[in-house]
């Protein structure tokens, strides 16, 4: 039975300057969700240019003024409590793939597959091509890279990820969609909320294309029990980042995540 989320994103800074940004905080109806009511809020009040960038997502840009700037986002959408799994969903050859799936099949910045094919063959040997490699591939991660939420600050690629073993949930994200892609099964990144992470915060997770759709894998996880919002996807983080800002580099002082399940929608 689907459930309702509500999903709050809040976000200030004190700016010496006043600053370029790119938001990506407003998620889109499709796929297992529906949006029902969506809020966003800058203070000061202030235009925001919002467009549609390569993959479908939408971008809020905006020039902050100098001083407390701060962002409230909320948004109320109906989802499933858990994400399917299908063991038996094949290997589609790149010949057969949609259009639209090829770009996820190349090495981007953070995800370097064409320097990981050795090690995804190590790892998937004996599995089926397709839905089971990536099974495999995520029960390594788990065994091999420890889960630190917290530990990084900084984006790193998943050669690094790989080499010192511990990484937050981009991290682990970016080392499953490297080797998938080693293998020549088309992976993206997903940026978004999930219900009942510990502890609470924005997360990310990835996507492969096999049987001839996408399907959720999370190495953070030990399951995909829980709902979640899809905010972006990506090639790997740099495509799906909450918020970019250009020029002097700002650390927010206060960043809040809250996600609320219901049974039924609420008020």
């Amino acid at each position: 039975m689907p459930v309702w989320i509500r999903c709050r994103y809040e976000l200030s800074f004190d700016l010496p300057t006043s600053t370029p940004f790119v938001f990506t905080l407003r998620p889109r109806s499709g796929g297992h969700q529906w949006i029902s009511r969506q809020d966003f809020q800058l203070s000061p009040q202030i235009i925001a240019e919002e467009y549609e960038d390569l993959f479908g997502n939408l971008c809020q840009r905006l020039v902050a003024p100098e001083g407390d700037f701060s962002l409230k986002s909320e948004t109320l959408a109906q989802t499933v409590p858990y994400d399917d799994e299908h063991p038996d969903a094949g290997f589609i050859p790149a010949a057969a793939l949609p259009a639209s799936v090829m770009g996820f099949l190349a090495p981007s910045r953070y995800c370097e597959s064409d320097c990981l094919g050795e090690l995804a063959a190590d790892i998937t040997a004996g599995y089926q091509p397709g839905y089971s490699q990536a099974a495999a591939i995520v029960n390594w991660l788990r065994q091999n890279i420890d889960f630190q939420p917290g530990s990084s600050n900084t984006l790193v690629s998943a050669l690094q990820v790989k080499e010192r073993g511990f990484g937050v949930c981009r991290d682990m994200a970016h080392l499953g969609i490297a080797l998938c892609r080693a293998l020549s099964i088309p992976s993206r990144m997903v940026a978004g909320y999930l219900h009942g992470l510990n502890p609470m915060d924005m997360h990310a997770w990835f996507e492969i294309y096999v049987g001839n759709r996408w399907y959720t894998f999370d190495p953070t996880q030990t399951n995909l029990q829980g709902a979640r919002l899809t905010i972006a996807y990506g090639r790997d983080a740099a495509d799906v980042a909450t918020f970019t800002q250009f020029g002097e580099h700002v650390i927010p002082t206060r960043e809040f995540v809250s996600v609320e399940q219901f049974a039924t929608q609420p008020d």
